[in-house]
């Protein structure tokens, strides 16, 4: 019976396992595995995202209907109390050392942005993402709401995140923002939640131009004013 690669499997082949069992080595903590391997909990994890579950029990119970396919991977099926172990106890550092390197890799893959300007072109923008108090206590919020921040900065080359940052949900827009460093000519394009305006003027010093809202409260005086090119689109056209 001929074999076919499922789709994650196709996903997984942008993972060198080379390197994800070298970061596991160099990320890891405790005793040594037996069965269990952070490559299994990552083939779980990832197909948990990816098919949207929503707890242990639904994870191991929507692998152990793939197990079959789970040999192809490279994989194992590990069982709930194993992924919620690994999962706790095991350190984060692997997947952020994942992150860039399949970051570094697909930036040399990346194209360019489709507008006329050449400049390096960035958006910044943090969502909130509300989390249950009773289930994560550490991420106080408000008084009966949990929460945390995710900060990202997104590279139109290849719409490519060229960061992402994840604090607790008091965090302001503006304070991950100042932490950040653009290149010189780049524009960053942001809400008003990044109003800072000695940023901005550290941002202007550096030769980095930025493109925001003005807030309604905001005192201002027009000193200098020029023509719209009617016939100039930033954009590039439909195809």
């Amino acid at each position: 019976m001929a074999h076919c690669n499922t789709i994650l499997s196709q996903i997984l082949k942008f993972v060198s396992r080379h390197e994800f069992e070298s970061l596991a080595n160099r990320h890891h903590a405790g005793r040594s595995f037996r069965t269990a391997t952070r490559w299994s909990q990552f083939v779980t994890m990832a197909m948990a995202q990816l098919s949207g579950r929503i707890s242990l029990r639904d994870i191991v119970g929507n692998v152990s209907a793939q197990a079959h396919r789970l040999y192809h991977l490279g994989s194992a099926k590990l069982t709930r109390s194993n992924l919620a172990r690994m999962n706790e106890n095991k350190p984060y550092s692997l997947y952020e050392a994942l992150f860039g390197k399949l970051l570094h890799h697909c930036q040399y893959l990346a194209p360019g942005h489709q507008f006329r300007f050449k400049n390096k072109l960035y958006s910044l923008d943090a969502s909130t993402i509300d989390l249950s108090l009773s289930v994560f206590p550490w991420a106080d919020f408000r008084a009966t709401k949990g929460a945390i921040k995710l900060h990202v900065g997104l590279n139109h080359n290849g719409y490519l995140p060229e960061f992402a940052v994840i604090t607790d949900g008091k965090t302001s827009d503006i304070e991950v923002g100042r932490t950040l460093a653009f290149p010189t000519g780049s524009i960053v394009a942001m809400d008003r939640g990044y109003i800072d305006y000695a940023w901005f003027n550290q941002l202007t010093n550096k030769g980095v131009f930025f493109l925001t809202r003005l807030k309604s409260n905001a005192c201002y005086k027009v000193i200098e004013r020029h023509p719209i090119q009617k016939n100039i689109y930033m954009t590039a056209p439909c195809q």
